[in-house]
């Protein structure tokens, strides 16, 4: 009987850089298939954060191992928290995540230094096929959020965008596109509404 040819499983490295190239991923390929281990892992890690009382020191703990790099010591999340794959995030020091927010991190997601996330935040980096005979397979693109960033309770981000350092989002709003430095956002799909003056500030 011949043997079935084994693929090589996908490492965390090859599956990072694999999304960074912004390919599409078909639904049955050994990175779909990879991307259904990292869901169940952080099913799991997500399900102790969000379950009783788990203190911030905990949490950083429990966040850190989830991410597969160490936060600093100022970082701040609130539970409930949920992600699809969890090793693509990236965050810098200081990084507060209010309570609800739900992050779709499969394609890359950058969070600056002292970048504050509202309630319930939709951060999205996956778009499907929009042929409806390869609805399922998966195209990534890259969300990254600058430092001292104020994104609003409830605001949705699309993938591909890039939120300049020091802007603010509104609450509620959609991010379609890119939002330049210390720039107010708001509005479905948002619009500019003024420009934020920078203040000389220290390093974080």
């Amino acid at each position: 009987m011949k043997k079935e040819k084994q693929t090589k499983p996908i490492s965390d490295e090859e599956f990072r850089a694999i999304m960074k190239t912004g390919a599409k991923m078909p639904f049955y390929s050994p990175v779909h298939d990879k991307l259904g281990y990292y869901t169940t892992r952080a099913r799991h890690i997500t399900a102790k954060m969000n379950t009783g009382y788990r203190s911030p020191k905990q949490l950083r703990r429990l966040f850190s191992k989830l991410i597969k790099k160490q936060v600093d010591e100022r970082f701040r999340i609130l539970p409930p928290f949920s992600t699809d794959c969890g090793i693509n995030i990236t965050v810098g020091r200081d990084v507060f995540i209010n309570s609800g927010c739900c992050f779709q991190d499969e394609g890359g997601i950058e969070i600056g230094d002292g970048t504050m996330i509202g309630h319930e935040v939709v951060i999205a980096t996956i778009n499907h096929e929009f042929d409806p005979r390869c609805r399922k397979d998966l195209n990534p693109k890259p969300v990254k959020i600058g430092k001292r960033v104020w994104i609003g309770a409830h605001a949705t981000i699309v993938p591909g965008v890039t939120i300049g350092d020091g802007a603010i989002v509104g609450a509620g709003a959609v991010v379609t596109k890119d939002v330049e430095p210390y720039t107010i956002v708001a509005g479905v799909p948002t619009r500019k509404i003024r420009e934020v003056e920078p203040k000389e500030v220290g390093e974080i």
